[in-house]
């Protein structure tokens, strides 16, 4: 919908002032704190056609408004839209952490929580997009044999195989060579593992012991749902209103269901540039008074996560806003170190 350049100033203002004080904004206190170089009369008449239009409402109680739902998705797609370039920096260079993609994902869900006061979620890579970086097979015993897989994302795989006969110690270094030097950098879940385990050149006995131990290499991919963390919101319920209390409960009994974690941060996050979904936009319609601000990361071409914060709708979306985009880029910066853009 189309709005004059002053009802979406003062829009904005109102937004602002409401999410600062949690106070429905006046007229009057309205041009004396933003500014505004208009009359207060003038102001009211714009308040009231905003109403009008759905973007602003009132307490019976109170003549001053406060956003609705479509006021604060019209400021927040207008913010996003300001929002180019590089984003500022997030405070920490994840790309120190390459080897352990997960603490990585750890530290930057505990520092959206803690920068924002919101409940952070970063969703990581799932296993089928991951590759393996290093394999190792190990004889413990004349009858043992430990076999360790290594993904890019810092997930370790170890499976311990039990034999009938001793193993001779020279099969098992080769087979340690062999896999760490063939399957390096393979992407997990893809038949590349499958043919190597089985390339035509090994003789019989070699492929035999492959064939034994390979399990572990063919499996480790098989478990593609995505790992979500979710960060603890230190302030997400003392500083909520009594109005906002129950949204935020339900809110916090959804994300008790994993299955809800990963809508809300995957089917809601399609886009590449940052989203705020507001309100029913939220699983289905189930949720009313409550705000995502989120955007994906990973390769150029192909998204591989996303990071989302949710909080009530009285959020300062502008800092969320920045923190979202400051994390999915450092985090995309991590990645293209890690996997190949395919």
């Amino acid at each position: 919908m189309l709005l004059s350049p002053r009802k979406r100033e003062i829009l904005r203002r109102v937004v602002e002032e409401y999410v600062a004080t949690g106070q429905p904004v006046g007229s009057r206190a309205l041009v004396e704190r933003s500014g505004l170089r208009v009359s207060p009369s003038t102001v009211r008449g714009e308040l009231a056609e905003l109403e009008t239009l759905g973007f602003l409402t009132h307490p019976h109680t109170s003549a001053g408004r406060l956003p609705t739902e479509s006021g604060y998705r019209l400021y927040a797609e207008e913010l996003v839209a300001t929002m180019e370039g590089r984003p500022e920096a997030l405070g920490v260079d994840l790309r120190t952490m390459r080897d352990e993609i997960e603490d990585a994902l750890r530290v930057t869900t505990d520092m959206l929580s803690s920068a924002t006061r919101l409940l952070a979620l970063v969703s990581a890579p799932s296993l089928d997009t991951a590759t393996i970086r290093h394999v190792e097979v190990l004889a413990l015993q004349p009858t043992s044999v430990m076999v360790v897989a290594i993904t890019s994302t810092g997930g370790v795989t170890k499976r311990l195989f039990r034999l009938e006969e001793p193993v001779d110690p020279g099969v098992v270094a080769w087979a340690s060579e062999y896999l760490d030097e063939r399957l390096t950098g393979v992407r997990l879940g893809t038949s590349t593992v499958r043919r190597r385990l089985e390339a035509p050149e090994l003789s019989a006995r070699e492929r035999e012991f492959l064939g034994l131990i390979g399990s572990v290499l063919l499996e480790a991919g098989s478990n593609t749902e995505p790992q979500v963390f979710v960060g603890r919101a230190p302030g997400l319920l003392g500083e909520a209103r009594t109005e906002e209390l129950e949204a935020t409960m339900r809110l916090l009994e959804l994300l008790e269901r994993r299955a809800a974690v990963l809508e809300l941060v995957g089917e809601a996050l399609e886009p590449r540039r940052p989203v705020v979904h507001i309100g029913p936009e939220l699983s289905g319609g189930q949720l009313h008074d409550v705000s995502l601000v989120g955007a994906t990361y990973g390769l150029r071409t192909k998204a591989l996560g996303a990071v989302g914060l949710i909080g009530p709708l009285r959020m300062d979306y502008e800092k969320a806003i920045r923190t979202v985009r400051a994390a999915a880029f450092e985090l995309s910066r991590l990645v293209e170190d890690v996997y190949e853009d395919e």
